[in-house]
């Protein structure tokens, strides 16, 4: 394994983060094909085994139990606390990223996951009904209080972001040292404006999604697990660009072969080439852990880099959200 410190912190991770979406009680009022606690544990302890001690979650994921799994299994294992980086977010929660909101949802990730405090923090999503003032602060005080190391942000747009690191830049505050955007070979649409800017800050890029669902981990449009069966958010995302993303994923399958590796090693390689820190994967079978372990070590030529970018044509976006669709995800969300 290899390691990398966040952004202008002293956290050093490795290059591979465990995705927590994929841990938690298997629901419909979130996604039926998560793992369960024994099986979470399993999971969490071949990553670490392997060099992993990156983890990332959400107060959200499968309403909570992600982070009680995740915080059981360290426990469990007997894992060293300074010897993983923990990361949750908040957001989809009452209050969303108001100050009273960012100090009670905290709190309670930290009571889940068994901890006292968080090496990474990251706004979920852009909250356009607080004052960004308001959530900057906010954020900053749970530094100052120790219970979080570092500040991250996900999704969102270019230029609130910019505003964002701006306002905690004039004020004293601290800045966002990641991002956890959307960002694959599918899918580069932050290419454009975000990514830029998050070079001009060095924030260290985690991206979720790295694999696009596990659409570039094989030939086939459908795999036939429970996942491409039910993740309806999957299929949102991904499938109304399926004819230009077949193209990219045969692409992804020819330089796989011709490396000797697996389509996954490929697809991660490409991330690391592009500068990214360490792309989320949301692995629900061991060897998913040892694809990704494997394509840290493997250098893609230049060439073989622009064959698999060449047939990308742009994307909707899907990620950041308009003010309209971020109130509407956020009802859907209150709903479960």
């Amino acid at each position: 394994m290899k390691y990398m410190k966040l952004g202008n912190t002293d956290i050093e991770v490795s290059r591979i983060c465990v995705g927590g979406m994929s841990f938690g009680e298997p629901s419909d009022k979130f996604q039926p094909w998560t793992l369960n606690e024994a099986e979470t544990q399993t999971m969490i302890e071949h990553a670490f085994n392997l060099g992993v001690n990156f983890i990332d979650t959400a107060n959200c994921y499968s309403l909570g139990t992600s982070e009680i799994y995740i915080g059981r299994a360290l426990k469990n294992l007997g894992i060293p606390r300074d010897k993983v980086v923990l990361a949750s977010k908040v957001y989809f929660n009452e209050g969303k990223l108001s100050r009273k909101a960012i100090h009670a949802e905290i709190d309670g990730t930290l009571a889940r996951l068994g901890t006292d405090y968080l090496d990474l923090y990251q706004i979920h999503r852009f909250d356009y009904s607080t004052p960004i003032e308001e959530t900057m602060e906010a954020l900053h005080e749970l530094v100052k209080a120790g219970k979080v190391r570092a500040i991250g942000a996900s999704a969102m747009y270019g230029y609130q972001f910019h505003n964002m690191q701006v306002c905690a830049e004039e004020n004293g505050w601290t800045k966002f040292s990641t991002m956890q955007n959307h960002y694959n070979l599918l899918y580069r649409e932050d290419e454009r404006e975000l990514i830029p800017i998050c070079r001009r800050y060095n924030v260290s890029l985690i991206p979720y999604s790295s694999l696009a669902g596990g659409h570039l981990t094989h030939r086939a449009w459908e795999s036939g697990s429970k996942r491409s069966n039910t993740d309806n958010v999957l299929k949102d995302k991904y499938d109304g660009e399926k004819e230009n993303n077949m193209q990219i994923v045969e692409r992804v399958a020819e330089v796989a072969e011709e490396y000797g590796v697996t389509m996954t090693e490929v697809a991660l390689a490409w991330h690391y080439a592009k500068g990214v820190c360490a792309p989320l994967v949301g692995a629900t079978k061991a060897r998913h852990f040892d694809d990704a372990v494997r394509a840290v070590d493997l250098e893609l030529a230049s060439e073989d880099i622009c064959y698999l970018e060449e047939p990308y044509k742009p994307h909707s976006i899907v990620g950041a959200l308009s003010e309209e669709k971020a109130q509407a995800t956020f009802e859907k969300w209150a709903k479960k």
